[in-house]
């Protein structure tokens, strides 16, 4: 049953889900500021897609692989991590190139594997609210894995809008700027997973 507390639920869930989606986003924006809209959608909806299909892909563990999956979340942050450290540590080497070698930030841009390794990186450990909206029925778990998709959505490209008019004012120090970002969300999200 669709109640008014179960969407704030899923938009409460999907507004925490997607702070890492907006730090990424926000350094993407700063990385690229002269990105057309197109793109910073499609960066957005990255974020989305993946938000909605971890949750669904919790869920779905919990209704067939719930010991398998407990012993494999708890390297859900590591794995967060490697990707983000790899990505952000790809970005700040650049930053660091771009001022040896004077190339101006816009020379940079998003890679579709980039993308989509960022979109796996900051969604993974929504896998754990399988195990939060477990108890849901299909639909429902549906449901609220598409609300916590759109708003990660909307946030996500509030946070490439932030970056690039940012960015517009920086020159090789946002790729410096923007590779810090995702090294600290990467080890965030590890501490964060270890201590919990």
């Amino acid at each position: 049953m669709i109640t008014f507390s179960f969407v704030s639920f899923a938009l409460l869930l999907g507004v925490g889900l997607a702070m890492d989606a907006f730090s990424v986003s926000v350094a993407n924006g700063l990385r690229e500021p002269s990105m057309s809209l197109g793109k910073g959608l499609g960066i957005a909806g990255t974020f989305g897609f993946f938000q909605a299909l971890m949750p669904m892909l919790g869920w779905i563990c919990v209704h067939t692989l719930v010991e398998k999956f407990a012993s494999f979340s708890s390297l859900l942050p590591w794995i967060s991590f490697l990707l983000l450290a790899y990505i952000g540590g790809e970005m700040l080497w650049n930053g660091i190139k771009a001022k040896k070698q004077g190339v101006h930030v816009d020379d940079f841009s998003l890679t579709l594997k980039a993308l989509f390794m960022q979109g796996i990186a900051t969604s993974i450990d929504a896998m754990s609210v399988g195990f939060t909206i477990g108890e849901y029925k299909w639909f429902a778990a549906l449901v609220c894995a598409l609300i916590i998709g759109v708003v990660t959505f909307i946030i996500s490209f509030l946070g490439v809008h932030f970056g690039r008019k940012i960015g517009t004012k920086l020159t090789w120090q946002a790729d410096v700027l923007g590779g810090v970002i995702l090294i600290g969300i990467g080890i965030k999200i590890l501490i964060s997973g270890v201590l919990n």
